[in-house]
């Protein structure tokens, strides 16, 4: 889906001038991306520019000067955004997605996660709009979990997601909402990513750490997750009967005590430092399910899921500019 132009040109040589007809491509889907500054909204925006899309990310604090600055809770500043890119397409990923920062600062967690939801969702007559949520919306007392399963959230994050769902589908039906587990992929730091905050426990071999084993947990790529959401939305603009609730996840279950093995392993250091903890210590901030597994098969059998990136390849990816030593790169690459 795609528009040539008629550019005109004046191509000069040595005692001749020709004004002579171009072809200029120009890409008439339009993507809007909300949280582009974010870890998965930047994979969003990177795969629909490398495929043909007019894409526009928008952020707010960390927005300038890739991207544009705009404050989803400002109702007019969301308007004039919209009526003035006219996107077909609009991906949600803003959202505050630190369970425990909700916990302790509900009302602006919800602010965001909530009624931003409600001001793009309104705003949105006619245009395909994505929402990224959580597996937090179950309790992970009885997975895997399908689309339909009813959810039941145990911490104020997951509860706000699920509010976030259905501000989204209450004010725009033809909506979907994709639930995603816990991301990794390209980060700016290593904090960034549940997963990747693990790399520095990796890293400290002369100390022994605890890091939990309790938690079952399906660590997805973001390069993935962006792959899924460009399917989606290019099967929309053809069938605009796509809408509701789907799942995607990475297929390799792990706690978070194997995910460091795991890295350990990928990059070739040792992790007999790393320490199983199979208790949650009292007082560890939110309540987490302990497996809100997510069953897929939406997605699957309408052919627009993709196969996830082995784990130990993708972190690999994301994390090799972290290594203190840059030498190891050219021993696992070449």
């Amino acid at each position: 889906m795609s528009d040539r132009d008629i550019e005109l040109k004046i191509h000069f040589t040595p005692g001749h001038v020709e004004l002579v007809q171009d072809d200029v491509y120009t890409p008439y889907k339009r993507v809007l991306v909300t949280g582009a500054t974010g870890l998965l909204g930047r994979a969003i925006y990177k795969e629909f520019q490398k495929n043909e899309w007019d894409t526009l990310g928008c952020g707010y604090s960390r927005a300038r000067p890739r991207f544009l600055r705009c404050n989803l809770l400002d109702e007019d500043a969301v308007r004039v955004l919209i009526q003035d890119f006219q996107p077909h397409v609009i991906v949600h990923c803003a959202a505050e997605r630190r369970p425990d920062v909700v916990e302790h600062h509900t009302e602006a967690a919800l602010n965001l996660n909530v009624h931003a939801c409600a001001t793009l969702a309104k705003e949105a007559a006619g245009i395909f709009l994505l929402y990224i949520s959580t597996d937090y919306v179950f309790d992970g007392r009885n997975p895997p979990y399908g689309e339909n399963d009813a959810p039941n959230p145990l911490n104020m994050y997951g509860k706000s997601k699920l509010e976030g769902e259905r501000e989204i589908l209450r004010h725009c039906p033809g909506a979907a909402v994709l639930r995603v587990p816990i991301l990794y992929g390209e980060v700016e730091k290593v904090e960034e990513s549940a997963v990747t905050v693990l790399w520095d426990r990796v890293q400290q071999g002369a100390e022994s750490c605890t890091i939990d084993h309790c938690q079952q947990r399906f660590p997805t790529y973001t390069s993935d997750v962006a792959r899924v959401c460009r399917n989606m939305a290019e099967k929309a603009l053809q069938d605009p009967s796509l809408r509701g609730v789907f799942h995607y996840s990475g297929k390799e279950q792990m706690t978070k005590y194997e995910m460091a093995c795991a890295i350990a392993d990928a990059f070739n250091l040792p992790s007999s430092h790393l320490i199983p903890m199979t208790e949650q210590p009292a007082g560890s901030g939110a309540q987490r399910p302990h497996n809100a597994q997510l069953e897929c098969s939406r997605l699957e059998l309408l052919g627009l899921s993709v196969e996830p990136v082995p784990f130990k390849a993708a972190i690999r990816d994301s994390l090799w500019p972290f290594l203190h030593d840059k030498r190891w790169r050219q021993t696992v690459f070449h």
